[in-house]
């Protein structure tokens, strides 16, 4: 494959170059800031770019945000992100914009050469790699987002036939349980929800709410 690695140290893009080189592979520009990497995409159309998260202009997600560019204007060019952590918002937009060609991985799985030159092999064919800790934050963070998600499957029947304007007695018929068991799962649902009882709001309505928001 044509690549081009994009790494602000000049140690590691030395490694990664010869790494790739010896792999067979042509390593067509060694870059070392995110503004440079988009040139040599945009000049080069490489088949896949090695991109390291922190990089100049600013070191903080400069190579990732470039890397989200680059699938935007050339999705052609497979995306293998190096990050010494998991920046999740923009892990998140990268693999939804892009369903193959794409990988994140921790730099310590770098040390392990043969994972490594795999990971290059099928990300350039067209899969998808993540390290086991980017699936692991990319999901806790779904999960933090959708509220919705931690109620069992039960308690999302009841908040469903709340948000119908069902009344507890209502809910109990239609699921052939009792009272009882309805009120405890809408006192699991309003606290799942984070819904303490307060004097000015309708821990109800703010249930359904929720539902109708996800």
């Amino acid at each position: 494959m044509r690549i081009v690695i994009a790494e602000d140290s000049v140690l590691l893009r030395a490694g990664l170059t010869r790494l790739l080189t010896d792999g067979g592979h042509e390593v067509v520009a060694a870059v070392g800031d995110a503004d440079s990497l988009l040139e040599v995409v945009e000049r080069l159309r490489p088949d896949l770019a090695v991109v390291d998260v922190r990089m100049p202009p600013t070191h903080t997600d400069d190579g990732l945000r470039a890397a989200v560019a680059i699938r935007r204007e050339w999705p052609e060019t497979a995306i293998l992100v190096l990050s010494q952590y998991v920046e999740e918002q923009y892990a998140s937009e990268l693999l939804s914009d892009a369903p193959g060609g794409i990988g994140y991985l921790l730099k310590d799985r770098i040390a392990d050469v043969t994972e490594f030159e795999d990971a290059i092999r099928r990300v350039g064919s067209g899969a998808t790699v993540l390290d086991p800790e980017v699936v692991a934050q990319i999901l806790a963070r779904s999960r933090r987002r959708d509220p919705l998600a931690r109620l069992s499957p039960r308690e999302t029947e009841v908040l469903g036939l709340m948000a119908e304007g069902r009344s507890n007695s209502a809910i109990a018929s239609a699921l052939v349980v009792s009272d009882g068991a309805v009120e405890k799962h809408v006192t699991n649902i309003f606290s799942k929800l984070d819904l303490p009882p307060t004097d000015g709001d309708h821990r109800r309505v703010l249930a359904v709410l929720r539902w109708l928001e996800s």
